[in-house]
């Protein structure tokens, strides 16, 4: 929750003295939500006893629990300490912190029109409820006592970093505003979080709808499996045909594929238009609305834009550096484009067309068999999803001696589709991994992970993570097991990297827990790269009907082509990251997102024959929630780290090195943000990340700097000091 508090005229005392007020009464019955999990694991959380109208009075119930905890917090008398302070508030919040996992998980997985309502109400209440708690003078008064006290009270350096990181928060959310400021900025904050909700909920709406095929003749070039997915999803919503989601699991193959070009422009538009259609779910006026609070907030927090208050704490430190790196990456990609294109346009010159937006992928796939002799189609029946599976279980056992067991069935789930697995190290349970691969109405597009309980030491109750991945395949037909795409894989061991980083945490302070926005994909990131290892296929990529291993011919192939489309896939993300910062970092808040886009793409030149990975109006990571708000960079900046990490594990010769791994766990993985985040990674590869190694991964001409030397936003931002 933010930390924005009030000090009007507070005085500079040696041993503050606080007011006793009367703490606000608990509920005497506590709602199932908030009550402690029961179960193995050290408890799990109870799905299947959870119904959408139990969540009002558990958040009503939950705000007066922790408001009246605080208040026994805040109002003790006894002189203030690190323990009764920091740690008691370390500490505090278990009921909520038990509710929100359940309610994160309707609101993505199993969203209906009743939570959408219940998140429009309930959203800005508890938004106001959190900012008016850390709106609490006497709270900032105890922090800034013993930060000024900090050099005697005898603290380890993890409870130093954990109290200066507290007190410099506080600053940088606002602790010194006035009385005035504080009310406008509880109303911000309200007034943001009814925003978030609405866009999601729109852009939710438009990816409830769907493309129906009627023809069957127009199922032209679509692979059987995927005909027969989307035959499935048809009967699911009773109709006759073959439906195509709105959401992007399902048109992606529909445009490498389909030869109906008429019917992959309608796809393609219908994709490309959500929360654009001027309608009700149209979107653009919500994200104006949203850019008009973030900078008055910004320059309520003395921030001169939304991005440098975002940037302030991630190690980048300042949006100009962020656009260093990717000015860095974007001309050769742009580049890469043009040459892209050419290849395709060869092919297309046959067909009498010129490329558009919804001829890349299709025509793409036509080089790519050109060039390499490699179809997306011929790879699809050795990636089967639960070989792959398999495969991302194996490779956490290599490097991190993890196992993974399957249960499923002996814990509640929120779905018969999610499978779960305990997770051991060396016969001792550290885990339990829930996963929820599939694709179903009422959930959002694309693939995330997430924890329903973290690791940490305090208290002596967190020691079991409960973990979470959340992908959008599209289920095989009619029990047939579900064909993934080498990108699907991919996203497959890209969230179990996330899951990996948080089952890998051995640490003591829940505050300490997180990292900084560009360090959080770099765990996931690197977890990629062991998908297409020799062991990997040899052993796991097996076709799903004869058993075969893959043959050594297509491996070759693939190895061949890991740079092919490289400048689409770079251009795709990039524009959408480059546009993020252009949109935040500025003081006159953009009222016209569309006309925004269209003229900073036309100034940046971006290619025609493309569009963003994610337009405005679409664009969850930015106006869901402040999360990658003027962060999008971060996948990139994690990437220079990543193909940096990458380098030392080929440099050594074996990429399943276990003394490079064990390293990596150590430094990196383990410690989540106890310690400097660029600090590790210096203490782990010697050196800062060398941005060549980004650029060679990508196919792209490398830098002029040599082997070694670190990209200089590195040098840059970890001089100006690193936040968290």
């Amino acid at each position: 929750m933010k930390m924005i508090l009030a000090l009007t005229a507070l005085p500079m005392i040696a041993t503050p003295m606080v007011e006793i007020a009367q703490a606000a009464p608990a509920p005497k019955t506590v709602p199932m939500l908030l009550q402690k999990w029961q179960g193995p694991y050290d408890g799990v959380p109870a799905w299947d006893k959870v119904k959408p109208t139990d969540f009002p009075a558990a958040f009503e119930a939950g705000m007066k629990v922790t408001k009246a905890e605080y208040e026994r917090i805040l109002n003790n008398p006894e002189p203030i300490t690190f323990e009764n302070t920091i740690t008691a508030t370390e500490l505090a919040g278990k009921e909520l912190s038990r509710l929100f996992p359940v309610w994160g998980v309707h609101t993505s997985n199993l969203s209906n029109d009743q939570i959408r309502q219940y998140e429009a109400e309930y959203g800005p209440k508890l938004s106001q409820f959190f900012t008016e708690l850390t709106l609490d003078a006497r709270y900032f008064q105890r922090i800034q006592y013993l930060y000024q006290q900090r050099d005697k009270l005898g603290l380890d350096a993890k409870q130093m970093r954990l109290l200066t990181q507290t007190y410099d928060n506080l600053v940088r959310d606002g602790a010194l505003l006035n009385a005035e400021q504080q009310k406008r900025a509880i109303a911000i904050e309200s007034e943001l979080a009814k925003s978030f909700s609405t866009f999601s909920s729109k852009v939710l709406a438009d990816e409830e709808t769907y493309i129906l095929i009627e023809n069957e003749a127009d199922l032209a070039g679509l692979p059987d499996s995927y005909i027969a997915s989307i035959a499935d999803a048809a009967k699911d919503k009773g109709k006759k045909g073959w439906a195509v989601a709105n959401t992007r699991s399902a048109v992606q193959p529909f445009l490498e594929n389909s030869t109906n070009r008429a019917l992959r422009q309608k796809v393609w538009t219908a994709f490309t238009k959500r929360g654009d259609n001027g309608d009700g779910n149209d979107t653009n006026e919500v994200i104006a609305q949203i850019l008009k609070l973030r900078q008055e907030r910004a320059e309520l927090l003395g921030f001169e834009t939304h991005a440098h208050y975002r940037m302030a704490n991630t190690m980048a430190k300042d949006p100009e550096r962020a656009m260093d790196l990717m000015m860095k990456v974007w001309p050769a990609a742009v580049a890469r484009v043009g040459e892209e294109v050419a290849d395709m346009q060869a092919i297309a010159d046959a067909d009498g067309i010129t490329i558009e937006p919804w001829d890349y992928r299709f025509y793409a796939e036509k080089v790519r068999k050109a060039k390499y002799d490699l179809d997306q189609n011929e790879i699809k029946p050795y990636f089967q999803l639960d070989n792959m599976m398999a495969a991302m279980f194996d490779a956490a056992g290599r490097l991190y001696d993890f196992k993974f067991m399957e249960n499923t069935g002996t814990v509640p789930v929120f779905h018969p589709d999610i499978r779960t697995f305990e997770v051991t190290r060396n016969g001792q349970i550290v885990g339990l991994f829930y996963l929820d691969n599939f694709a179903r109405p009422g959930k959002r597009s694309g693939a995330w992970m997430t924890t329903y309980r973290d690791q940490h030491k305090l208290g002596g109750e967190n020691n079991i993570v409960l973990a979470s991945n959340n992908n959008n395949f599209v289920k095989g037909a009619g029990g047939e097991p579900t064909l993934i795409s080498i990108d699907d894989a991919s996203t497959l061991f890209h969230e179990f990297g996330h899951a990996l980083h948080y089952l890998n945490y051995d640490i003591t302070w829940p505050g300490l827990a997180g990292t900084p926005r560009d360090f959080v994909e770099y765990p996931s990131q690197v977890n990629e790269n062991w998908l297409l290892t020799p062991y990997i296929l040899n052993t796991y990529a097996k076709h799903y009907k004869t058993g075969e291993p893959i043959p050594k011919e297509l491996v070759e192939k693939i190895e061949k082509s890991s740079s092919f489309n490289e400048g689409f896939a770079t251009v795709e993300y990039l524009s959408s990251a480059i546009l993020d910062m252009k949109l935040h970092n500025r003081t006159d808040p953009v009222a016209d997102p569309a006309a925004f886009e269209k003229a900073t793409l036309a100034q940046i030149g971006m290619p025609k024959e493309m569009v963003m990975r994610h337009r405005l109006p679409q664009f969850n990571h930015l106006f869901s929630s402040d999360a990658y708000s003027a962060g999008y960079y971060s996948y990139l900046w994690s990437e220079t780290m990543d193909a940096d990490t990458w380098a030392a594990f080929e440099e050594s010769g074996d990429v399943w090195n276990k003394e490079i791994a064990d390293k990596f766990r150590k430094i990196l993985l383990s410690t989540g943000g106890e310690t400097d985040r660029i600090e590790a990674y210096r203490e782990f590869r010697g050196r800062d990340p060398d941005v060549n190694a980004l650029l060679k991964r990508r196919g792209f001409p490398v830098a002029s700097k040599g082997p070694g030397d670190a990209p200089p936003i590195m040098e840059e931002a970890a001089s100006g000091g690193i936040g968290n």
